[in-house]
């Protein structure tokens, strides 16, 4: 059975799938389509089905799946395989065209590719496509746009942006303005795949704000990005280095995971000068007992010698217990630190301070990076990470009282901000002026 054979009361038609009656629509609707999607609902399923089947059900048709980076491209591409290996397997080609990670060719001449864009799509400029599928567009950068639009001129082809809002702005935002494109709306509250006591949960540990983008699918004015394409296009340049150099010194700074929920991070800051600061590595972990995260922590200091380790030990988090077993190992007792106990400078003297805030630290961070005091390393999960923290003002009585900043994606950033941390002990900057 094929999707074009579903029922109209759009019911499974495998045990591994169920479409909702958007997503049948979705798949069958031609030309320039627009998604915009609550988180969970089913948008990159729906995409992923729609790309293997105008790929079966069309001879010598190519399709171009993009996203920021590989591991969101490959997720999508991975469904678009299995759903083709599910109905349409007498199709895929084998053999010296058998299915790789970038490129599924069929047996009716179609042919599926699946690339990152990167920051600005230069890496892809070489496809022609007559369709074009772009998941969670607004983490795009215009200039990648720039980079594919052209690939459709010939083919007279069209492209599929699906995302959740990252605010007003950018391409994936002016394409909400456009009646070119056939809209589709999906809040997460309309899926039946998400349960009201998790939705609810979610409204009590959001702000009203970012409960609205990230589940609601609403634009807001309100919400803004900390490192902007242009900070990240100027500091995300680095490879990493072939080798460990220890003559200068090196600073750890960790976000650890809950288990089986988020990913973990432990990022590496290298120390050339008060005014060189570079990242030499990221390293993600994920499903980690803690045990895991202390044992990798030591391994890690063995190779680096770290000057200084910092974690987050606030109440409640996984922090608390592995700070305690790293402050009882000798190798480990002088080095780590429990980055939320510390404190800020509020002037310039140094003579007035206030409790350490993590909103501070991301903007010692951006601040560093103004004054081209850091460069980070040029790494898929690094530059998808920084885009996607976003801040928000809380307003009491019509004014701005607290600065709040959030994401879905920020354990690498987390881990970068308590390195550079560490590593700035020069603090010339005084974080007090990021306010002003």
């Amino acid at each position: 059975m094929k999707i074009k054979d579903i029922e109209e009361d759009f019911n499974i038609i495998r045990p591994w799938l169920t479409l909702d009656k958007w997503q049948y629509e979705y798949i069958h609707t031609d030309g320039d389509c627009f998604l915009l999607c609550g988180r969970q609902v089913g948008k990159s399923t729906a995409m992923s089905i729609k790309a293997g089947f105008l790929a079966a059900e069309n001879s010598n048709y190519t399709i171009l799946v993009i996203a920021l980076t590989e591991r969101q491209a490959y997720s999508l591409f991975s469904k678009t395989l299995n759903y083709l290996y599910d109905e349409y397997p007498h199709l895929i080609s084998k053999g010296k065209d058998k299915p790789t990670k970038h490129e599924i060719k069929l047996r009716n001449g179609s042919k599926i590719m699946c690339y990152p864009t990167g920051l600005n799509g230069d890496g892809i400029r070489c496809y022609t496509a007559d369709k074009i599928l772009a998941d969670e567009s607004s983490r795009m950068s215009d200039e990648v746009f720039v980079s594919v639009s052209p690939m459709l001129s010939i083919t007279n082809g069209s492209k599929d942006l699906a995302s959740t809002p990252c605010g007003k702005q950018g391409y994936f935002y002016k394409a909400s303005l456009d009646n070119n494109y056939t809209k589709f709306y999906v809040s997460a509250e309309d899926c039946k795949r998400h349960s009201k006591e998790h939705m609810e949960k979610e409204k009590e540990r959001m702000s009203e704000k970012q409960y609205a983008q990230e589940y609601l699918a609403v634009f807001l004015d309100e919400l803004s990005r900390v490192f902007t394409d242009a900070w990240i296009k100027k500091i995300c340049v680095l490879k990493r280095p072939e080798f460990i150099d220890k003559k200068y010194k090196h600073y750890l700074g960790m976000d650890i995971a809950r288990m089986g929920e988020d990913d973990g991070s432990f990022e590496i800051i290298k120390k050339i000068n008060k005014d060189d600061l570079r990242q030499v590595e990221n390293i993600i972990t994920r499903k980690k007992l803690t045990t895991e995260t202390e044992d990798r922590t030591i391994e890690l200091d063995k190779i680096y010698d770290f000057k200084e380790i910092d974690l987050d030990a606030g109440s409640g988090t996984l922090g608390v217990s592995i700070l305690d077993h790293l402050l009882n190992i000798s190798q480990t007792k002088k080095k780590v630190v429990a980055i939320n106990n510390r404190s800020r400078s509020l002037d310039k003297n140094d003579q007035s301070k206030s409790k350490l805030l993590k909103e501070d630290l991301y903007m010692e961070t951006v601040s560093l990076g103004e004054h081209d005091k850091l460069k980070l390393l040029d790494d898929d999960d690094v530059i998808e990470s920084l885009k996607s923290v976003q801040y928000e003002y809380i307003i009491k009585d019509g004014e701005p009282t607290k600065l709040r900043i959030f994401g879905n994606y920020t354990h690498v950033a987390e881990g970068i901000i308590r390195a550079v941390w560490a590593a700035d002990k020069d603090k010339s900057l005084n974080i007090w002026c990021a306010y002003n």
